[in-house]
């Protein structure tokens, strides 16, 4: 997987010296006093020095795609600048005490207020740009720059763990915008066939928060013509599948493009096997890339079915569905959708389904699998449910089990060499946050690249 953020070609540039510049102003701002003290007229430097405190950051950089990154960056330098002043700032107030601390209170306190209210300034609007305009901080690092504000030493820590997010968010962005301009002209991912994108279980299609998060708009700007499953989010593997291939036929009615290129996440692998192989769409099919697809089930949900007793199993069923109901689906069926995930159900499709040769109908097949490596590292419900399905599946997504996920002529296990891996959400961007290690929007492009090159 290319790498931009370490690519020389697309690391964001500072211009050093304006940086330098900008952590001296501040400095020298909020530590004037004792100059001001011999010399009232060195008002006017400290002056000017504290207003290029805050003017200086718009011109240590540029290029950033969008004001939010622009206003990240910003938050970030004032950050940055206030802890370097902090530094000086006990330093010069120290040797102040030394050579005028016996003059008095009120020869002195002037030493600690003006550095203390230009400090409190510095951080205050370094920390509202980042807050407001950094989309990786998460309720998580917010609330802990809250909750560690007041404590001392601790509110270091909170304040350098807020910085490495935040910079790392503006490297990251950065250098992926300057890739996918450089490669605009190449359209890496304008495949032959436009690309269907089939969502798992419990999930639509919406337009105002995509299922497959910030990865589309990645796909598109490298020329990939996308289109969407929209089918309902609880149903049996067979009336989902009648739906995938309804909207298969609508695809090729409307855009006349003879086949589509289908990736489906989750049950959404099942949903498109059986349409293919089942309901006489294979012609129409030119790829089939599943991820994080339970091929063989997942014996957690048999043990949770077999257990859960009846009562339980209606109560819940019946308010999943009511809330599906409220976000379009017709005919939720909670209860058949979770039992077509379990290792029995799913042995007895793949054994309706076998009959079917894939690649004897001119059809490219591969799979995608990940996994968690402890339970943290996955968002609720993954954290949840992962130590569940570990002592039933194994190794797993914090949903399905490795060993569910292999299919077709290729696959692929991204295994990012870290202790938090890539969870059941993280694979399809759900919750549009940077994992340590997988790029999840130049995995898909790289992915959508290689069926372009395939011919597809």
């Amino acid at each position: 997987m290319q790498n931009a953020e370490k690519d020389s070609r697309y690391k964001l540039k500072e211009r050093i010296p304006l940086v330098i510049l900008h952590y001296l102003a501040g400095a020298f701002a909020a530590n004037s006093y004792m100059l001001i003290r011999f010399d009232k007229r060195f008002w006017i430097p400290a002056v000017l020095c504290f207003v290029l405190a805050f003017v200086l950051p718009v011109f240590c950089a540029g290029g950033f795609p969008g004001k939010l990154l622009k206003g990240s960056y910003y938050g970030m330098k004032m950050l940055l600048m206030f802890l370097v002043s902090t530094v000086v700032s006990v330093i010069v107030f120290t040797v102040t005490m030394v050579y005028i601390g016996k003059e008095g209170f009120f020869s002195w306190w002037p030493a600690l207020v003006i550095p203390y209210t230009c400090e409190l300034i510095y951080f205050w609007t370094g920390i509202i740009f980042v807050y407001i305009n950094s989309k990786q901080l998460g309720l998580k690092y917010r609330l802990i720059g809250i909750f560690c504000g007041m404590i001392p030493i601790a509110h270091l820590f909170a304040l350098g763990l807020i910085i490495r997010k935040v910079d790392r968010e503006i490297k990251l962005e950065y250098a992926k915008n300057k890739l996918d301009i450089a490669r605009e002209k190449d359209q890496v991912c304008r495949t032959r066939y436009p690309i269907l994108m089939v969502h798992g279980v419990f999930f639509r299609d919406f337009d105002h928060f995509n299922y497959w998060g910030r990865t589309p708009k990645e796909l598109e700007r490298n020329g990939a013509k996308l289109f969407y499953g929209e089918h309902e989010s609880a149903s049996p593997v067979p009336e989902s599948a009648r739906q995938i291939a309804n909207k298969v036929m609508e695809i090729i009615r409307e855009t006349n493009c003879g086949k589509v290129n289908i990736i489906a996440h989750s049950k959404g692998g099942l949903d498109t096997r059986y349409a293919v192989s089942m309901l006489g769409i294979a012609p129409y099919v030119a790829s089939i890339t599943t991820v994080n697809t339970p091929h063989r089930g997942c014996e957690f949900a048999d043990y949770l079915l077999g257990k859960a007793p009846q009562k339980l199993r209606d109560s819940v069923a019946a308010g999943y569905n009511a809330a599906l109901r409220k976000v379009g689906d017709l005919h939720p069926d909670f209860v058949s959708a979770v039992t077509d995930l379990t290792a029995s159900r799913c042995s007895e499709l793949n054994q309706e389904m076998s009959g079917f040769d894939m690649k004897a109908h001119g059809i490219f097949t591969q799979s995608i699998g990940s996994v968690l490596v402890r339970a943290v590292g996955g968002r609720f419900p993954l954290n949840m449910s992962y130590s569940l399905v570990k002592h039933f599946d194994g190794r797993n997504d914090g949903l399905v089990g490795e060993n569910s996920f292999q299919w077709g002529e290729k696959y692929t296990f991204i295994d990012t060499h870290n202790n938090r891996g890539v969870s059941h959400g993280d694979i399809i961007d759900l919750n549009r946050e940077n994992v340590p290690g997988f790029d999840v929007r130049e995995f898909f492009v790289e992915l959508v690249s290689d069926l372009k090159n395939r011919g597809l």
